[in-house]
Parts: C-alpha cells; structure tokens; sequence
C-alpha cells in the first residue's frame, strides 16, 4: 500500500534524495512553464489559513485555481504571531479581504501536549520560542483562531472570517460557528 495519493509517485533512485526527485520534476514542470502573467495579488482577495498535513489539497477540496488566494499553512492552522504577520501583508500589500480557516479531523495536534516542548529542551538543550499550539477540540481550537483573527489589531478586514473543520475521511467541509462555544463546567 502506497502512502502517497499521487498514482505515479516515483521511488527515489538508489543514492538520490527526496529532494533530488522534487528538483527534477521541477525541471520537467519548468520545460513547459509558460509565465501565466498573474500579479501577486489574489484573484478571489482571500487568504486560506490551513494545517500542513500532507492530506489537505486545499486547491482541488475548495476548487481554487493558481493565483486565486494566498495560503498560509502551519502545523494546525492555528493563528500565530507568524500567521497573523502573513495575513497583515495579505490584506495591507495585497489587497485581500476574506479569511478561510481550515482544521481537520486526526490532527496531529491533538495528540501532543506543551510538554513536546520540555522533551525538546531537554533532547537539545534549549527550549524552543514557540508554542506547540496543541488542542483537544477541534472546533474550540478553531473558535479561538477565528477570535485571534477578528482582533487582530494589524488587520483592516475581519468581517469576513469564516472557519472549517476538514474531515480527512469525506473530504467535506464543516463550518464551525463562532458563538457556539461549550458551556463552561461542560465535558
């Protein structure tokens, strides 16, 4: 069984690395390319904020064309600093409008802790700037990023900030509304 969704996914030649293949299929990608003369600014003014698991093809699950949003992907898709940063340059240098946060179910997230960060300290001998950003619940977490967008005070346009759970088994969008959080003292 493949792990790899793309049928003509080639094995790496015997003393070629990962990156060997991905810079040659870039060279095939390259022979053909013909400069599409887009501007960087994004067609539909939306910026796409999503988890990097390799299961999400955010382009063909939202029918989005090359040059149609900016995406920003980190693990979870959480609002950090460094998203907020992104979008702060999508929406004053580029003119984009709409944000899309996109979760998933099975996230890798929600299996770790802030103790990943201790482990590390201790492996490496420094502990890491960051936050690991894990979560228990997916549609909280989701919740609290489209609350650190909305107030933002370095973005012009938080009207449109809409967040989704993606379910990795149906490839189906779930919206997650903003006022419905869970009742405190609620398990």
């Amino acid at each position: 069984m493949t792990t790899s969704a793309h049928p003509a996914a080639e094995a790496v030649p015997t003393g070629s690395t990962v990156t060997d293949r991905l810079v040659a299929a870039n060279e095939r990608y390259a022979s053909d390319f013909t400069d599409p003369g887009m501007d960087a600014r994004p067609v539909l003014g939306v910026a796409v904020v999503a988890c990097m698991d390799a299961r999400l093809d955010l382009h063909a699950a939202l029918g989005l064309e090359l040059g149609d949003c900016h995406t920003i992907r980190n693990a979870g898709g959480v609002v950090t600093d460094d998203v907020i940063r992104s979008l702060t340059i999508s929406q004053r240098a580029l003119k984009t409008r709409s944000v899309v946060l996109i979760h998933h179910t099975g996230c890798g997230l929600e299996s770790l802790t802030e103790e990943f960060r201790h482990e590390l300290e201790m492996e490496v001998g420094q502990r890491p700037a960051w936050a690991v950003e894990a979560f228990r619940d997916v549609d909280q977490d989701v919740r609290q990023s489209m609350q650190r967008v909305r107030t933002s005070p370095f973005l012009l346009h938080t009207d449109d900030v809409r967040g989704f759970v993606f379910d990795v088994t149906t490839g189906l969008l779930r919206e997650i509304d903003p006022s419905d959080a869970p009742a405190a003292g609620r398990a």
